[in-house]
């Protein structure tokens, strides 16, 4: 069973070697662990989610190889874990975290059909399971970012804050895909299939939305959810 939920974004300079002498996203870094260690406490194994270009499992000995998101030599790196899930792996480790991992990718794009069947093995899991979600909000927040603006970004960004600070999960597994594809969230599955597991878990016992910022133009969040014993 799902015992908690955490969602946090992915942006590579969380690997802080590529951050450089100041750490450029320290608010969102701090949040992250404080969740990721909130799961850690309530969990006796975790399964990591994130966007990729496939949906599938992935060997969760194979490492990240941080230079394919910015570091020297970035050309010629082995493919590796994607993004999210490098990143997802990273903050188990800082979190000091030794138990059992599952990693597992899903389309940015995927059917519901595809995150409801996700949602019911995972919430059809024996034991103890805390899931941990790699997802972005929108990335056109203003002139520097990747999307530039795009004034839809800012109440869709709102919508999804709020949902995430009220444990409201039909929201979440309801949003707007194809909205969420020309802001360029790289995170809706994410946020979705959180939703979708909340409805399978029940409503959260507690949700809090631990931080929300967009530094680069993305947003960014992270966000808490604990479910009932059942």
């Amino acid at each position: 069973m799902i015992t908690v939920a955490a969602l946090v974004s992915h942006p590579p300079l969380l690997f802080r070697e590529l951050g450089g002498r100041s750490d450029p996203v320290a608010e969102l870094r701090s949040a992250a662990l404080d969740a990721v260690r909130a799961v850690a406490v309530a969990a006796d194994q975790v399964v990591v989610v994130g966007p990729a270009d496939q949906s599938r499992g992935w060997d969760a000995a194979a490492g990240v190889d941080v230079r394919r998101f910015g570091g020297p030599g970035e050309g010629s790196c082995p493919p590796g874990l994607p993004l999210p899930l490098g990143v997802g792996s990273r903050l188990l480790e800082e979190a000091g975290w030794t138990g059992p991992v599952d990693l597992v990718s899903v389309r940015a794009s995927a059917e519901s059909e595809e995150l409801d069947v996700l949602a019911d093995t995972l919430a059809g899991r024996s034991g103890r399971t805390g899931l941990l979600l790699l997802g972005d909000g929108s990335a056109r927040r203003g002139t520097a970012a990747p999307g530039y603006v795009d004034e839809r970004a800012f109440p869709w960004d709102d919508a999804v804050a709020r949902a995430l600070a009220e444990g409201d999960a039909a929201s979440l597994a309801r949003l707007d895909v194809p909205l969420a594809e020309e802001l360029m969230v790289h995170g809706c599955a994410s946020f979705r299939l959180l939703g979708a597991v909340g409805e399978r878990c029940g409503p959260p016992s507690r949700a809090a939305l631990i931080y929300r910022g967009d530094p680069f133009g993305v947003t960014y969040f992270t966000a808490l959810w604990g479910f009932p014993a059942r």
